[in-house]
């Protein structure tokens, strides 16, 4: 058997990453947000997770969007993903491996890869080979950069996004959004 290949994965299958299924996160008021929509009435972006608890469900509720969780986006989703990742190592493994299947034509047909969008994984700044291995991500695609948002882990969704994101918040529409 090759080493790092599970012997039980099909690789004819299209999926995305590997699937870690939870359920949604209630706001505080007990109804989630509406989504930021395009013109035509339905979400601009897909979010889709590179690993387990990359930050696909709180993304999609702060920004707006479709939150695809580990899957890829289905047909009535957007077909604009934003691949989310955490900034620690195994996040950014996660993200450099899922960029590879897009650009081996791996991924679904019709789908576009907008950016990637990393969600940092604690306060503070990031250690030297991290950050390294960043700019090797936005050497290939763009890089957007979310910080540590204390509230974001209590559950707290509400209030404007982090102003270190606004590049986001153009690419997302998510300006003016009300929460």
């Amino acid at each position: 058997m090759e080493t790092g290949v599970r012997s039980d994965v099909r690789r004819d299958v299209r999926r995305g990453p590997e699937i870690w299924l939870r359920g949604p996160v209630a706001t505080p008021e007990g109804r989630p947000p509406e989504p930021v929509l395009g013109a035509g009435g339905s979400p601009l972006h897909s979010f889709v997770g590179a690993h387990g608890g990359a930050g696909t469900s709180t993304l999609a509720r702060v920004y707006g969007g479709h939150d695809c969780g580990r899957d890829w986006p289905g047909p009535t989703a957007p077909r604009s993903v934003l691949l989310v990742a955490r900034t620690h190592a195994s996040g950014l493994r996660a993200a450099l491996h899922t960029l590879e299947l897009f650009r081996r034509g791996e991924a679904p047909p019709g789908l576009g890869l907008d950016a990637v969008v990393l969600v940092a994984d604690a306060p503070g700044r990031l250690p030297r080979p991290l950050a390294q291995r960043i700019k090797v991500i936005d050497s290939a695609i763009d890089v957007h950069r979310v910080p540590w948002v204390p509230a974001w882990r209590l559950g707290d969704l509400t209030g404007t996004p982090p102003r270190e994101t606004e590049a986001l918040v153009r690419l997302t529409g998510a300006a003016g959004r009300s929460r």
